[in-house]
């Protein structure tokens, strides 16, 4: 006999709860616990980053401080993001022989109730394996996976709204002109209900249509349930360690590769000195190719406009050196380009500084 699932629709509750419940539940399962899925959403906004990420390399911690935005560390991977009550996170929490075993299933089994709910309200969302969902080519949420004991844990959000601003401004970046990409990017490749359907959407028709969806995917009844006292009492130790320095500013140790806006598409910036001066290049890579890019530094470059012309002399080419320099060099073929102390290779060498991996 198959047990019903058990509903936690917490509504809104402190920032550092939305986090730490689903942890608890998952650290406290046990034989008796059944398969749990948490809806909730913070009062007040945060800054929240993955398990492997350093603190100090991901955020603007100065920026949080001044404007009271706390910062957590969650144990799924993943990037940093900003995060607040615009969002309805769904959290799942279940046996492992309740989920496929293979990860791209168990993300695609996750994902379908988020999608069939989003197209339910006319949003013709779908899933971009491996965890993405996505409108059109914006992002509409991501997801997240982790294993705890006899736990799988899988989670994610429906996307009323979302502060890209904010998302751009928490951000620990090397250049301004680096967040004003990182911005523009947000608001090219990313969406949320309110921007599809030109209003917010009532959250309990959503979530009443999503758990419909569920069900349905699962095949098993979701019934309302409350926490139980162990993992209650779990999740206020975990309220008190998530906000614990030795918590935060655990070293990661994996290296931050630009800003991932969602599975296709990143920014990324470096810098190269060549003796004509500094090069700086900011750009937006999409599935293989260079999106978007902006050259900026200290160097001298006749006629002015040139540096306009080779930004967009690179724009849809693929990442390889040949094919960048091949590009570059023929725009200050055909401008009569006169940059002192830099040449076409220079500016090569700047940009695959910026989209290949140290």
């Amino acid at each position: 006999m198959t047990l019903p699932i058990r509903l936690l629709d917490l509504g809104l509750v402190p920032s550092v709860r939305s986090q730490t419940v689903y942890h608890a539940v998952a650290h406290a399962f046990g034989p008796t616990t059944p398969d749990t899925i948490i809806l909730v959403a913070p009062i007040d906004p945060y800054v929240c980053i993955g398990y492997h990420q350093e603190l100090e390399q991901e955020v603007d911690l100065t920026y949080c401080q001044a404007h009271g935005l706390p910062v957590y560390r969650r144990e799924v991977g993943g990037g940093a993001v900003y995060l607040d009550r615009n969002q309805v996170f769904a959290q799942w929490i279940f046996r492992r022989n309740s989920l496929p075993k293979a990860l791209d299933a168990r993300f695609a089994c996750y994902i379908q109730p988020l999608v069939e709910t989003y197209q339910q309200l006319e949003i013709a969302a779908y899933h971009r394996p491996i965890n993405d969902i996505q409108v059109g080519g914006r992002k509409i949420g991501g997801t997240g996976a982790m294993a705890v004991g006899e736990a799988e844990v899988m989670v994610g959000s429906l996307m009323f709204d979302f502060d890209m601003a904010s998302m751009a401004r928490v951000l620990k970046v090397p250049s301004e002109k680096m967040r004003d990409k990182v911005f523009q990017s947000l608001q090219d490749y990313m969406t949320t209900m309110s921007r599809e359907l030109g209003q917010m959407p009532d959250r309990d028709t959503v979530v009443a249509s999503y758990l419909e969806r569920c069900a349905v995917t699962l095949g098993v009844e979701i019934v309302p349930g409350q926490l139980s006292a162990d993992e209650e009492s779990l999740a206020v130790e975990l309220d008190a360690r998530f906000v614990t320095d030795e918590w935060l500013h655990q070293k990661g140790g994996l290296r931050r590769d630009g800003i991932k806006i969602h599975e296709d598409v990143r920014v990324v910036e470096a810098a190269h000195k060549a003796p004509g001066g500094m090069i700086r290049v900011t750009a937006r890579l999409r599935a293989g190719q260079i999106d978007d890019l902006t050259l900026s530094g200290d160097f001298t470059v006749f006629p002015a406009t040139a540096i306009r012309a080779l930004e967009q002399a690179v724009r849809g080419a693929d990442l390889r050196r040949e094919s960048l320099l091949e590009r570059i060099t023929d725009s200050y073929r055909a401008l009569s380009v006169q940059s002192p102390g830099m040449t076409p290779d220079d500016i090569t060498t700047a940009i695959m500084a910026a989209i290949t991996p140290v």
